[in-house]
């Protein structure tokens, strides 16, 4: 497949995909190779990837993964014997701090 792929849910590639994909759950199989921009929730690499990933949830790289290019996530994981060859920024969502209390002055 060539060109855009947008889907709701979960997509399992088992064949080659280059160009952009956006979604919920991407799933690349042992058997699947992507060459793509990547936005996503999750993403699970077992077969290749390159690319760039922005998954605002979670990346993991099985242990018969390939993943190269850029990467942004919130959590990553890498299996034993996976292959992760990126520039990698893991981001953390902050909580917004409570709001002081007024300090008392005493006179």
């Amino acid at each position: 497949v060539e060109g855009t792929v947008s889907c709701k849910g979960q997509l399992v590639i088992k064949g080659t995909v280059r160009g952009t994909m956006e979604g919920e759950v991407v799933v690349i199989s042992e058997e699947g190779a992507a060459y793509a921009r990547t936005k996503v929730a999750s993403m699970t690499i077992g077969g290749l990837f390159e690319g760039e990933v922005d998954a605002s949830e979670e990346l993991v790289v099985l242990s018969t993964g390939h993943c190269a290019g850029t990467v942004v996530c919130k959590n990553l994981v890498v299996e034993a014997g996976g292959v992760l060859n990126a520039d990698v920024s893991c981001q953390q969502i902050q909580k917004a701090a409570a709001p002081k209390a007024p300090a008392t002055v005493l006179k």
